[in-house]
């Protein structure tokens, strides 16, 4: 395997690029080494098949669409109630909006496992923990609610991003004078979220 990491991460990001947009038949390694640009072939010294270049493009979105540590901590300077896990909220639909191709890579990756039984259990742990991680933080920053807000939360908040990156037109209107995706986050968090 070659060790050039720079040249790897640059093909995982092509491999997520064609993915978002091919789906996952698309995935090649020679579709791989056209988006990334290098020679026919240089995707094949760098994964040992299919599965490895799958799992490296979910290792590589995991970092990509992950929170700002410098965000994450100016916004937990602010009062521990509704508002704050709204602002975590508006944060987590900018990132999936500004990496559209990266959430929507995520996405046919969930699709792949349900086809493939040996990607399954790799990509279930990936989203089982992220979905951990984010209770673990809602208990440990004080957010209001528990685990089953943070869980309803995240099923919500997991929809309206599907449905705004895929299918916009699909919430436009559905709440008269409600802004998509902003009012509509402001609502998610409004209706789960308690008070305190």
């Amino acid at each position: 395997m070659a060790g050039n990491p720079e040249r790897r991460a640059a093909l995982v990001d092509a491999g997520a690029e064609v993915l978002a947009r091919e789906g996952a038949r698309g995935l090649t390694f020679r579709a791989v080494d056209a988006e990334a640009g290098v020679p026919v072939g240089t995707a094949s010294n760098y994964f040992t098949g299919r599965d490895d270049l799958l799992r490296q493009i979910d290792a590589r979105l995991h970092v990509r669409l992950a929170p700002d540590p410098e965000v994450i901590a100016g916004l937990l300077t602010r009062p521990k109630d509704r508002s704050l896990v709204t602002a975590f909220m508006h944060d987590l639909m900018d990132r999936a909006t500004r990496d559209r191709t990266g959430y929507l890579a995520l996405l046919e990756m969930r699709l792949e496992a349900t086809r493939r039984p040996e990607l399954r259990a790799s990509f279930t742990r990936s989203v089982r923990g992220d979905l951990t991680e984010g209770i673990e933080f809602h208990r440990g920053a004080g957010l209001p609610g528990g685990d089953e807000v943070v869980t309803v939360l995240y099923l919500a908040m997991l929809g309206l991003i599907l449905e705004h990156l895929t299918l916009p037109d699909v919430l436009d209107g559905v709440l008269p004078g409600v802004s998509v995706p902003d009012g509509l986050v402001e609502r998610v968090a409004a209706t789960i979220v308690p008070e305190q």
